[in-house]
């Protein structure tokens, strides 16, 4: 439990560049691709302020994201990441004021109680769980012979 913090910072940085992304496309409007300006439409998707930002944030969440999974089993902390449905979810009604009904809010309960059991059912088995290099296991190198 004590990389929790690492895992929502994964899972807010990731909502962060969803909404970002968002925004973006909404300055861009409707995108239409023809066979000449297929390559200069890309360059101006990339280089919006709104979606660079967005990209940054998504390399930013997944770095975090490898140094979770350096450290804890990927069956706890992978199913942390649905948690960003839900910050989404919530962003999106407040920023671009999208419908927040009866069915989404039941959906974002059940991610949460889901997400609440996983976190459960991993309280004291991933906090002292020795590394592998700790247990003794031997490592192989790349490219050297055994």
């Amino acid at each position: 439990m004590k990389y929790i913090l690492f895992i929502l910072f994964t899972v807010l940085t990731n909502a962060a560049a969803q909404v970002m992304l968002k925004q973006g496309m909404l300055s861009l409007g409707p995108l239409s691709f023809t066979a000449d300006t297929v390559i200069a439409r890309i360059f101006q998707v990339v280089f919006n302020p709104w979606v660079f930002a967005g990209l940054a944030t998504f390399v930013i969440s997944m770095v975090s994201h490898l140094y979770v999974l350096s450290k804890v089993e990927l069956s706890f902390a992978y199913p942390f990441l649905s948690l960003a449905y839900v910050a989404v979810a919530v962003f999106a009604y407040f920023v671009f004021k999208e419908d927040l009904n009866a069915w989404r809010i039941a959906g974002i309960g059940f991610i949460c109680v889901g997400t609440i059991l996983i976190a459960q059912s991993g309280m004291s088995s991933h906090d002292d769980q020795p590394s592998i290099e700790a247990s003794g296991a031997k490592t192989a190198k790349i490219g050297s012979a055994s």
